[in-house]
């Protein structure tokens, strides 16, 4: 049988080896928020020769204007998304007439949204209520459907903090990729994250699940023995339905689905990958130090090094 909770200190490390440099990236610079967020404008034009300008002489025309926090990406050879801050109907006229003097060609309006600072404000508040109740649901019901097992609301903790995992490995890859690529938070990276959110805790539901079940067939085996037993068990399905159907699709998206979608596709890539790598090596090792009491030596010297 593999021992896959022998080497569960190597997956602890590996980790924090992930996490911790997008945590001060993130510290550093922030985690870039887009105007769903923050208010703002969008702009999406075509240009009628059938090729786009480069966005660095489309930020000059913005900043012609006094619009200096523009971020400008191509769409398409012939199309390009704007994001600055709030523009009314009448500064938005005035760009459209400066993009089509200052390049010589008819620029058509594709999409043009704003959504203002306390708009921004409310969504991130919402966003943060939506994944605080999902934490708290989740506990709620791997408390009662583990009800029967020794220590249920344990169960229940070990989804959640591996769960926290998750979102740190999403949250420090958006922080990476904002200082470093040009990204943004926006309301698709939310929609991601509620999905990774979703996924990893189904996985970790199947893994408890098969611990509860083999708890009660096999209760003479140690308890490290029988969670690792119910790894292996789990492990084929996890591989089948999480990794070889789900992640191929997202790679082929983020390959081929365009600009506009390949941070989406990138995002939910990483996460989903990341909820089946913590429901096998974070959350069941977890679990298993916790019901060992194996924590309360951590700090502990060894009888050697006392003696």
């Amino acid at each position: 049988m593999i021992d896959i909770l022998g080497k569960r200190y190597y997956f602890f490390i590996f980790s924090l080896l992930v996490i911790i440099p997008g945590l001060v990236v993130l510290g550093l610079w922030g985690l870039p928020l887009s105007i769903d967020f923050t208010g703002g404008s969008y702009l999406e034009v075509r240009f009628s020769s059938g090729q786009a300008p480069q966005p660095a002489d489309v930020i000059a025309a913005y900043q012609g204007l006094g619009v200096e926090d523009v971020l400008v990406q191509s769409t398409g050879p012939d199309t390009l998304l704007a994001r600055s801050s709030f523009l009314d109907d009448a500064t938005r006229s005035q760009v459209i007439s400066t993009l089509e003097s200052t390049f010589n060609q008819k620029v058509t309006l594709l999409r043009f949204d704003s959504v203002g600072p306390t708009v921004g404000r409310e969504v991130a508040g919402r966003a943060a209520l939506a994944v605080g109740v999902a934490a708290l649901g989740v506990v709620i019901y791997m408390t009662l459907a583990f009800r029967g097992v020794e220590n249920s609301l344990r169960y229940g903790i070990c989804a959640i903090i591996a769960m926290i995992h998750d979102v740190a490995v999403v949250i420090s890859l958006a922080a990476i990729g904002g200082h470093f690529f040009g990204w943004q938070v926006d309301s698709l990276f939310l929609t991601a994250l509620l999905t990774v959110i979703g996924f990893s805790v189904q996985d970790k539901i199947v893994v408890f699940d098969r611990v509860r079940e083999n708890a009660t067939i096999h209760r003479r085996l140690p308890f490290e023995t029988l969670v690792n037993h119910s790894i292996v068990q789990t492990l084929q399905r996890s591989i089948n339905t999480q990794l070889m159907t789900v992640e191929f699709m997202l790679l082929a998206l983020a390959l081929f689905g365009g600009v506009t979608l390949r941070e989406f596709a990138l995002i939910l890539l990483v996460g989903l990958f990341s909820g089946t790598y913590s429901s096998i090596f974070i959350a069941a090792p977890i679990l298993v130090v916790w019901e060992t009491g194996e924590w309360r030596n951590w700090f502990r010297r060894s009888p050697q090094a006392a003696a």
